[in-house]
């Protein structure tokens, strides 16, 4: 099924950080001659990457806690989210920025990643793919201890979490975080990780 979309205008609603415009096109679906015009917000903030850290011997991930002001506004009573990873490419490739976020956010030095998949976050609003890897690490890789970059206000308090116990907090609730309930979803799916 394939659709034609034409007409394409956009306003921009904000430029700051990143980009909100409104679009109008008109889209015609191959079923039928119907040519509607729909008008759509798209959010722009760039491609991004999350990585998730495992290790075999201890049956460990890494992952991190951080304040999410959107969860607040959207009933987390503390905003503390847990997930992998992450953050926006900003002209690096998704390896190099995978990378350089775990150093970052959680003190590991990664030398070796593998890609599990790509995904569109939120396709109805956002523009951006995520570019989803896995790493193993060991204690040797640990550098420092991590919790972001003081400079973007970032106060990450870094987990090492038993996998299971990791994976029984998507049941529980406690982790909602899409990216990182996708890549503990894979691990498992994978039989990477020992149950």
């Amino acid at each position: 099924m394939k659709a034609h979309i034409s007409n394409i205008q956009s306003r921009t609603l904000s430029d700051k950080t990143f980009s909100l415009k409104e679009y109008t096109f008109n889209y015609q679906h191959t079923e039928g001659d119907i040519v509607e015009q729909h008008l759509r917000e798209v959010y722009d903030h760039g491609d991004g990457a999350s990585v998730l850290l495992y290790n075999l011997s201890k049956n460990t991930v890494v992952l991190t806690r951080q304040f999410r002001l959107p969860t607040l506004l959207n009933g987390s009573p503390s905003g503390m989210s847990i997930e992998v990873c992450a953050g926006s490419l900003d002209g690096d490739t998704p390896e190099v920025c995978a990378k350089k976020e775990a150093a970052e956010e959680t003190g590991f030095i990664i030398e070796k990643l593998e890609k599990a998949f790509e995904v569109y976050a939120s396709p109805a609003v956002m523009t951006e793919i995520a570019h989803l890897f896995i790493a193993e690490y060991d204690d040797n890789q640990k550098v420092n201890n991590g919790g972001g970059l003081s400079e973007e206000q970032e106060y990450i308090d870094v987990l090492e979490i038993e996998f299971e116990k990791a994976f029984g907090m998507i049941a529980l609730g406690e982790i909602k975080d899409a990216r990182t309930v996708m890549l503990l979803q894979y691990l498992k799916i994978k039989g990477i990780m020992k149950s």
